[in-house]
């Protein structure tokens, strides 16, 4: 039998591009994201020299209802507990439009306006972050022994609610998760801007490996050609499938949650 062909991703047009541009325009920070085919994860971690034992253990759980209600209405609403570091929460909507958000919210100091590109798309997203600090609360929320709303502070209640389907309150949600993730950042050798690799690994075996840098808004378009330049030169297939380690994690336990009360 011939080998299977890969999904190849479709390039931003010429207007997408122009509308990347003007919401980065107005946004804080723009993350530029490869998701790499697990074919290849192998090879290009050790192309790039990662070295996996300094990489950082996290554990991430969503809330969101069995059927996804949240994230039907663009919100995430995330904790993670970070090994080596204290708990922290964020209640996201995505996509936004940045001048159209309330001065309140968006001159809030933990907002976050964020403009995820990668190859074939692109979406900006409002993020309200928090600090949950060192102790065990993701953990005991997860075991049904503290209420979900004492993860999130006032600020990111109220985002919460003014987003959220109406009568669905943050107690009301399900816990989605965990999923375990090994975060790395690393300087490629001949590449001058630092990278993060996370590895998402899921319950069912499935295996998302993400590259990705941040930079500055007026920096994007140079900085996206010299990664995707480097890359290139390393190997890395940039016109890959690209999955989303979000959606596959919401869509994981949907299936999870709905086959058990079913």
């Amino acid at each position: 039998m011939p080998p299977a062909t890969r999904k190849k991703t479709r390039q931003l047009t010429d207007a997408k591009l122009q509308e990347m541009l003007a919401l980065t325009s107005h946004a804080d920070s723009v993350e530029l994201k490869l998701t790499v085919p697990d074919s290849d994860r192998s090879a290009t971690v050790t192309d790039l020299g990662m070295d996996p034992l300094e990489a950082q253990i996290r554990q991430v759980f969503f809330f969101d209802t069995p059927d996804l209600r949240l994230n039907k209405r663009g919100v995430v609403v995330r904790a993670r507990r970070v090994q080596g570091r204290g708990d922290d929460s964020v209640v996201k909507l995505r996509p936004i439009v940045p001048e159209e958000l309330p001065p309140s919210v968006r001159n809030a100091k933990t907002m976050v306006v964020e403009v995820d590109a990668m190859p074939g798309g692109y979406v900006c997203s409002a993020s309200f972050k928090g600090a949950i600090g060192p102790g065990d609360a993701v953990r005991q929320v997860a075991a049904g022994d503290r209420a979900i709303r004492k993860l999130y502070s006032k600020q990111q209640r109220a985002f919460y609610a003014a987003h959220a389907p109406e009568g669905l309150a943050m107690d009301d949600l399900s816990v989605l998760g965990p999923i375990n993730v090994l975060k790395l950042k690393f300087t490629p050798k001949g590449y001058d801007r630092r990278m993060v690799a996370e590895l998402w690994l899921y319950p069912d075996g499935e295996r998302i490996l993400e590259l990705s840098t941040k930079c500055d808004p007026k920096e994007a378009l140079q900085v996206a050609g010299e990664a995707r330049v480097f890359l290139a030169d390393q190997g890395v297939d940039l016109y890959g499938e690209q999955q989303t380690k979000t959606k596959t994690a919401l869509e994981y336990f949907s299936s999870t949650l709905q086959g058990a009360a079913s």
